[in-house]
């Protein structure tokens, strides 16, 4: 009886889990028992890996062959294991020296050729295993260069099975010559967010984005089809600064876990940008799939922008799903497979005609063909409570002709960004100390505890006893009135700061 220990990574979400793989080859009728919660495609893996093994050149042995991926209570998932299970093998017959196997991290799947092709969350899956102080890892050649962004690990990209026996000190008879590697993940393509400065007219438009950009707020705009919703939400992620070391390493293995990383590129520094179409499923924006459930559009969205275009159009659902994430800022999706966490920090923007013909707020509504029961119908598709949610509620109305003509052009995003900047560099220094680093996150309670004057509170508690705004809404206003002084480079809010950021919350007679 022969025993070969190596290792693989298990992923529950963006969490790694390093799993030891055992092989155990026992002189009895030949077979091949994989064991350890496996789930379909890793059981498959059998196959693959004897297929690949014999392509290599390398007799396959005669045995009773067991495999354990330890610890035996974890579920694993996913065809990352292939070659793990193969070096086990193989160490258990002899063929490649034992010594030291254990301590090396193996991610890849095997085809039939010998050839190791690309998996998804390697990021994540590398960061665990140096984490856990295995710091040799093997991967497939296309997925050298995202494991290299770990600090700390000795990557060893191989193409071939065959590389890896090499590697590890075995013996070939014969080096088989394998077709060039064909990665078969696409990474997905990353539209430029445009500039600010190609959006006509839209001053109090503009004025909310740059302030949803300096206070990480929630924004909804409102208006007519052609006012230019679509481009100004398209344009925050441009403004918004860019990602900390640390945030860009979580972004970025959310989007490996999710397949539309691109390694050559390096981490992802910018917010990312998702804007799912309204015929997506509650599954496509918040995670799903069987198993262990794969990141929707609200966790690729994490730490930057997720917008939600014609957002009445999109089921309720859908738009219900969204409010404990813009809550807690992270999901648990709970699957056959076991719970994976996902981060979902983002922020949310809804665009929205004011009504099902979208004409309502032009030409003071003589153009609106809509009853006021489909008016109601409509918008009432966004539910209170979401809504509630929403730090800045604003309307975009048409671009006047003035505004058409005029030559000169907005500011760029450049010079939005520059104050964005500052303004959170404010607030940054402002909440030091705190688990907060901008103004949407800040709980009501720690706001209200800040002594602001009576007077410059007084239009809030006004607004609050009419019941205009909520308890929850009266908080969101002082998070935007904290957000606009940031921008002034004002210490606190001044009755001018609560009064405009009364007026991007409420839509002004909309409220």
């Amino acid at each position: 009886m022969a025993l070969g220990t190596t290792a693989a990574v298990a992923l529950t979400g963006l969490t790694g889990h390093v799993v030891e793989v055992q092989a155990q080859l026992a002189a009895s009728v030949p077979g091949f028992t994989l064991v350890g919660l496996p789930d379909t495609a890793l059981h498959e893996s059998r196959e693959r890996v004897r297929a690949a093994v014999l392509s290599t050149g390398i007799k396959w042995p005669h045995r009773k062959i067991t495999v354990n991926l330890s610890p035996a209570s974890l579920r694993k998932s996913g065809s990352s294991f292939d070659v793990a299970i193969a070096i086990a093998v193989l160490a258990g017959d002899g063929v490649v020296p034992a010594a030291g196997l254990d301590r090396v991290v193996h991610l890849a799947e095997l085809g039939l050729d010998g050839r190791l092709q690309p998996v998804r969350g390697v990021l994540p899956a590398v960061a665990a295993a140096v984490e856990a102080g295995c710091r040799d890892v093997v991967v497939a050649t296309a997925d050298g260069d995202e494991a290299r962004l770990v600090p700390g690990a000795r990557v060893h990209a191989a193409s071939t099975l065959a590389e890896v026996v090499l590697l590890h000190g075995g013996e070939l008879a014969e080096l088989p010559v394998a077709d060039p590697v064909r990665p078969s993940r696409q990474p997905v393509a990353r539209r430029a967010p445009g500039d600010l400065a190609e959006v006509v007219g839209q001053a109090q438009a503009r004025v909310a984005l740059e302030v949803a950009a300096a206070g990480g707020h929630h924004l909804l705009l409102v208006g007519p089809p052609g006012a230019g919703k679509t481009m100004l939400a398209a344009r925050l992620p441009g403004i918004l600064p860019d990602l900390t070391p640390a945030e860009a390493v979580e972004v970025t293995s959310v989007h490996s876990v999710a397949g539309t990383f691109d390694p050559g590129n390096g981490l992802l520094t910018r917010p990312p940008f998702e804007d799912p179409h309204h015929t997506a499923t509650p599954a496509a924006i918040v995670g799903g799939g069987s198993g262990l459930a794969r990141p929707g559009a609200v966790s690729r969205a994490h730490r930057g922008v997720l917008l939600l275009d014609e957002a009445p159009e999109f089921p309720s659902r859908v738009l219900e799903t969204l409010r404990q994430p813009l809550e807690q800022g992270e999901l648990v999706l709970h699957r056959s497979g076991g719970a994976a966490r996902y981060p979902a920090r983002f922020q949310l923007v809804l665009a929205a005609n004011p009504c099902p013909c979208g004409m309502a707020t032009v030409n003071k509504g003589l153009d609106c063909s809509c009853t006021p029961m489909a008016k109601r119908r409509y918008f009432g598709r966004l539910s209170g409570p979401l809504l509630d949610r929403v730090d800045l509620q604003v309307d975009v109305l048409p671009v006047t002709r003035a505004e058409r003509t005029a030559r000169s052009a907005g500011e760029s995003s450049a010079r939005v960004a520059h104050r964005v900047a500052e303004a959170r560099g404010a607030a940054r220094d402002r909440l030091a100390g705190t688990p907060w680093t901008t103004n949407a996150e800040v709980p009501g309670r720690w706001l209200r505890e800040r002594s602001l004057d009576p007077g410059v509170l007084r239009p809030i508690e006004q607004m609050v006893d009419r019941g205009v705004l909520s308890l929850r809404g009266a908080d969101r206003v002082l998070r935007i009135a904290w957000t606009h002084a940031d921008l002034a480079g004002r210490a606190e809010p001044t009755a001018d700061d609560v009064s405009a950021a009364v007026t991007m919350r409420t839509r002004g007679s909309h409220g």
